[in-house]
């Protein structure tokens, strides 16, 4: 994996915006930057160029706007409303797998409606972050013949929506879920059984995060299970989800194709990226890598789970 020019405007990203605040046994974060599709952009953007839908109200501080620019996220697409930008307050217990809601609010994302431009249209790439279901449908009925598009979800809209998420997820070629909004989504336990089920949903590959254990994907009838770099200090583990589907979307579209050997690829990018978000809060560690950090992990990844064949 080497550090060539980028794809211009390979990937298009739908999602959230967000303030966060939030707190861990290890520290807390006031008022910082963070939301789905800004933590989606910045992963994927070390790999290719990103185009940016989401909205944020007249609060959103200018220096935000920095990150995205220095990643040369195309935030056209950003539109700024009159009000509040949409606010989550968390906080984690010892178990960091576990994000405890304390606030939220929605404010400008109510009015959100995704109208894309030609150019996004056009996009090859497309990711439709955790949204409500009916807004990525309405998105994915703008794009014109797209390489790839997978979407996010989560548990309240499998609860509240989920004829319009169905619907969704048998529009697109892949979804990335968690292991809890799998189990939910399909009624199986089984993390196998789970991805099978949405396999027959419609997508041809699934993928399922799993937080500090890795992720299991599925590409057609093929799995793979990819593990988590082992970490002693966590500090944040806001946004790592989504950082992973950063860096598995971004790693897709630099490759301009979709096969079981890049998917698995992919799924190592995305675990590397992950492990560096968890490292600090919001995107302070996210935002400080170079091209060579993220090589140098994967190969570590790699290292750690290298064994020789079986000896009689």
């Amino acid at each position: 994996m080497t550090d060539t020019k980028r794809a211009a405007n390979n990937l298009l990203v739908v999602g959230t915006v967000a303030i966060d605040s939030v707190k861990t046994p290890f520290g807390e974060a006031d008022s910082v930057l963070g939301g789905s599709a800004t933590y989606f952009s910045v992963a994927s953007s070390y790999f290719t160029s990103v185009r940016l839908v989401a909205v944020v109200g007249k609060d959103f501080p200018p220096s935000y706007m920095d990150t995205f620019q220095k990643h040369g996220v195309d935030t056209s697409g950003l539109v700024k409303m009159k009000g509040e930008t949409f606010r989550w307050k968390g906080a984690y217990g010892y178990d960091l797998n576990v994000a405890n809601t304390l606030e939220t609010k929605l404010n400008v994302l109510l009015q959100f409606d995704p109208v894309l431009t030609k150019e996004e249209k056009n996009t090859p790439f497309v990711f439709l972050a955790n949204i409500d279901p009916d807004l990525q449908i309405k998105v994915i009925s703008q794009l014109e013949s797209p390489k790839l598009v997978a979407l996010d979800s989560m548990n309240f809209w499998i609860e509240n929506k989920k004829e319009s998420l169905l619907k969704a997820i048998g529009m697109v070629d892949m979804v990335i879920v968690n292991e809890g909004e799998a189990r939910e989504l399909t009624g199986h336990s089984n993390l196998v059984k789970a991805a099978r089920a949405i396999r027959k949903m419609g997508p041809k590959t699934v993928i399922v995060k799993q937080g500090e254990y890795g992720s299991l994907g599925m590409v057609g009838d093929e799995i793979f299970s990819a593990p988590a770099f082992p970490l002693e200090d966590v500090f944040d583990p806001t946004g790592a989800g989504d950082t992973f589907a950063g860096g598995v979307m971004g790693y897709l579209a630099r490759h301009g194709k979709v096969t079981g050997e890049i998917v698995r690829q992919a799924m190592i990018v995305g675990a590397a990226l992950a492990s560096y978000n968890v490292e600090a809060f919001s995107l302070q560690r996210l935002t400080a890598l170079h091209f060579n950090d993220i090589v140098a992990r994967y190969n570590e990844i790699k290292r750690l789970t290298k064994f020789d064949d079986f000896v009689h």
